[in-house]
């Protein structure tokens, strides 16, 4: 059985972002959600498994416009689960790279 991998376990930009996508886990979510002052909550998973299926699919993290029209949660809510730049913040917990929309 092989231990559970943390932030300190993985490699990261300057900015906190996973250099690679596939070493994320739920654990790095939460641990990157409390470092943030996040209490992950079903809704922010929908974001970050939307973010997650949608990066498999397209090979980029997606911006806060795609993820408001497909992931069903509207944009008012999306910004209020991910204050301070929702489209940054919610690549980051799904362990993505930060959106190319995103300044």
């Amino acid at each position: 059985m092989s231990a559970t991998l943390t932030i300190t376990d993985v490699e990261t930009t300057e900015d906190g972002f996973l250099v690679n996508a596939q070493d994320w886990t739920p654990e790095i979510a939460q641990e990157l959600a409390a470092a943030a002052n996040i209490e992950l909550t079903q809704r922010h998973w929908d974001v970050i498994n939307f973010c997650r299926h949608d990066f498999e699919k397209t090979g980029e993290a997606p911006g806060v416009r795609r993820v408001t029209k497909r992931s069903g949660v509207p944009t008012k809510e999306v910004y209020k689960l991910f204050p301070g730049g929702p489209g940054k913040l919610a690549s980051k917990l799904a362990g993505l790279p930060k959106p190319t929309s995103c300044v």
